[in-house]
């Protein structure tokens, strides 16, 4: 009986920690938002170099599609992984924070779809002589859509959590 009045206690005290209006401190908000966006930011970077040295690589529109799609399903395999690390961090102990967890949430969402959009279309696309002229409509959508999910951790919520951004030095 014992046991179980310890179990419901713990399972009590950990709901209620959970679900505190507090939310996540802003420096361990900062670092787990971080944490989640550095590796990806390193993975986008290294995935457009790649595809620009592949499809200087490459000799047929056919090849150049097979690159094109792998390194797009890659991009959006990332974006997909740092929301989650994201989303998972909680939301900030701050003044409207979960608007600002949402922000960070919805840009990777918008990073992701882009990338996927960009990914769908491309795999489609006849190899013919409009291969090269159609991915390019592709990309200049991309870059649309993506500048639409941008959001800089620095000048995004109130002052103490960008503080905690510009303290955290995972975010550095």
């Amino acid at each position: 009986m014992r046991a179980v009045r310890l179990l419901a206690a713990t399972l009590l005290a950990l709901g209620v920690a959970a679900c505190g209006p507090d939310g996540v401190e802003p420096k361990t908000w900062a670092k787990q938002v971080c944490t989640a966006l550095t590796p990806w930011r390193a993975e986008i970077a290294d995935l457009t170099s790649r595809a620009q040295q592949q499809l200087g690589a490459a000799t047929t529109p056919a090849q150049s599609k097979t690159n094109i799609v792998d390194l797009l399903a890659g991009a959006e395999a990332s974006s997909e992984k740092a929301r989650a690390g994201v989303s998972g961090a909680g939301v900030p102990a701050v003044d409207d924070g979960p608007k600002v967890a949402e922000q960070f949430t919805a840009s990777l969402t918008k990073a992701r779809d882009a990338y996927g959009n960009a990914k769908r279309t491309v795999s489609g696309l006849a190899t013919d002589k409009t291969f090269y002229a159609e991915v390019k409509k592709a990309f200049t959508t991309l870059n649309t859509e993506y500048g639409r999910s941008a959001i800089d951790p620095a000048h995004v919520g109130p002052e103490d959590l960008q503080k905690a951004f510009d303290e955290v030095p995972e975010c550095r």
